[in-house]
């Protein structure tokens, strides 16, 4: 019935294409080639080095207000016409980022060229797009906020913008944060980068070689990571408490409901992947426009029903949990491809490297340490984290990058781990565990749950129910960071505008566990018992 992507992966490391090709995104056009070239090469391609210095000032990436977020009230039968179009304002953006990144010599020979050829038309389309929004809701007797008309227009984002702060402001680039300079990847006392010097391995992309990595916007795609999205683990002063301020925060405690149910589901090894999300964009393909891995449920693509859902396989060792587990994929630019570099939400997005399976796909449910948990209902919906933090801010971040042996000490939200020889790097998710007792979904797909306050209670008249902890371990290389510049990469997929940054990194689950196993699940956890 779907159309999840189960193909196996080349086992051939295919080789980065040359400068004079380098890799494209969303279809057209050349990122971030030659732009970012020694400064003390008089002509590059035809380039002088004042051309070079502008081009290095010009934006990074388009911010636009998260329409999404803000529709909390929108009538049932209206639901699946705005999700189409949410989805098509994220096609917008995406298709926007390519000009962007396929212009760069128009832009540096035009000051005005970001706004009029890009930024201009895309409110254009946004406008048109949220009046249809404001279209579907009225037609079925629905209220629309007309201030919403408003987040049409879109800012850009500077190349020097900090990488460890959100929400599309430029930045001063001197912030320190765990040791690591944060400069977006410009290395500081004004030189360049690597400027075609060839190091580790010389795969040449986009003008410059650094074992496959292209420099300026950085990363093997030209959108991202770059160096100070990298921290080295062990020089990061202690942080132990996990989570962005209160969100993200472990439920249970040492009162309360204090068992666990744990769920074996394994770590993906079929491959079941696709570029869908179920949950914001339902019947729209590649709605997430990055891929996802899938452990649990078999069947979940845009396309599935609750009831298709319902019925499926799944990959789960309690056949009692059919419940859909997805995050995006995690992978290495080591200058290899994987089997969707050519497609969309993979390489023609900005989403390329080998992807990396999990070591360990750790999957618990925990207790309420103010009281007693009750069952979750059946097709429960729950997004954590925002895929878009990057550019909408962090309020709804729930980030926690760490590696073995230092998870209690150390969580990161802005960069990700270099861990040491023999540790392995780690993404927890703790998601949220208050209920309204009412909706398995909500308009913005987060106000029909929260996360408990800080004493573990949960506001507003929401109920406690178990909550789902996700700890992901990987194998991972451990990137190299030589002279302001990144060799061999990881990075989250994302929205090719959110340049992979790690604050993007997000989870989502779908309860389909069945009665019976739900019923288990509480009295375990309510009685203190540890199951699985």
């Amino acid at each position: 019935m779907g159309r999840n992507t189960r193909k196996r992966r080349s086992s051939m490391a295919n080789k980065a294409i040359a400068a004079s090709a380098a890799l494209a995104l969303g279809g057209g056009g050349l990122i971030w080639a030659n732009f970012y070239a020694s400064a003390h090469e008089s002509n590059n391609n035809g380039w002088s080095q004042n051309q070079t210095k502008a081009a290095a000032a010009q934006v990074a990436t388009i911010s636009c207000p998260d329409v999404g977020q803000k529709l909390t009230n929108v009538p049932q039968s209206a639901r699946q016409g705005v999700a189409t179009e949410l989805a098509n304002l994220d096609k917008q953006i995406t298709e926007a980022y390519a000009r962007l990144a396929s212009t760069r010599q128009a832009q540096a020979g035009d000051s005005g060229f970001v706004q009029n050829a890009i930024v201009g038309p895309l409110k254009e389309k946004r406008a048109a797009t949220i009046d249809r929004i404001r279209l579907d809701i009225q037609r079925v007797g629905g209220q629309f906020n007309t201030s919403l008309s408003q987040l049409a227009a879109c800012t850009t984002q500077n190349a020097q913008t900090n990488a460890g702060e959100t929400g599309g402001q430029q930045q001063n680039g001197g912030q320190q944060q765990g040791g690591q300079q944060q400069n977006g990847g410009q290395q500081q006392g004004g030189q360049q980068q690597n400027g075609g010097q060839q190091q580790g391995g010389g795969q040449q992309q986009g003008g410059q070689q650094n074992g496959g990595q292209q420099q300026g916007n950085g990363g093997q795609g030209g959108n991202g990571p770059v160096a100070a999205d990298f921290v080295d683990i062990t020089k990061v002063q202690g942080n132990a408490q996990l989570g962005v301020g209160q969100n993200g925060l472990p439920a249970n405690g040492n009162s309360g409901s204090k068992g666990s149910f744990t769920t074996k589901c394994g770590t993906n090894g079929n491959d079941n992947h696709n570029t869908d999300n179920v949950i914001v964009a339902p019947g729209v393909a590649n709605g997430a426009h990055h891929l996802h891995d899938y452990v649990g449920n078999q069947s979940n693509d845009a396309f599935a029903s609750d009831q298709e859902l319902a019925a499926a396989q799944t990959s789960c060792q309690n056949q009692g949990d059919k419940s859909s587990y997805f995050w995006p994929v995690l992978r290495v630019q080591d200058g290899t491809q994987d089997f969707d570099q050519n497609n969309d939400g993979g390489g023609k997005e900005g989403n390329v490297g080998k992807i990396l399976q999990p070591a360990q796909a750790q999957l618990k449910f925990v207790g309420n340490k103010k009281g007693n948990v009750v069952a979750m209902p059946t097709a429960l919906r729950i997004i954590t984290g925002d895929a878009k933090a990057f550019v909408n801010g962090n309020a709804n971040a729930n980030v926690n990058w760490s590696c073995t042996g230092f998870e209690n000490k150390v969580q990161l939200e802005t960069q990700y781990p270099i861990c040491p020889q023999g540790s392995q790097v780690v993404r927890t998710t703790n998601f949220q565990s208050c209920w309204d007792g009412q909706n398995i979904d909500s308009a913005n797909h987060r106000t029909h749950v929260a996360f408990a306050q800080a004493d573990g209670s949960c506001a507003n008249g929401f109920k406690a129910i178990p909550q789902l902890q996700v700890r992901l371990v990987y194998n991972v290389p451990a990137p190299k960071l030589q002279n302001g510049t990144v060799v061999n990469p990881y990075a989250v997929d994302t929205f090719p505008e959110n340049l992979h940054k790690p604050i993007t990194d997000h989870n989502d689950f779908i309860n389909f566990f069945s009665t019976n196993t739900m019923n288990q699940m509480v009295n375990c956890i309510n009685t203190g018992k540890k199951c699985q």
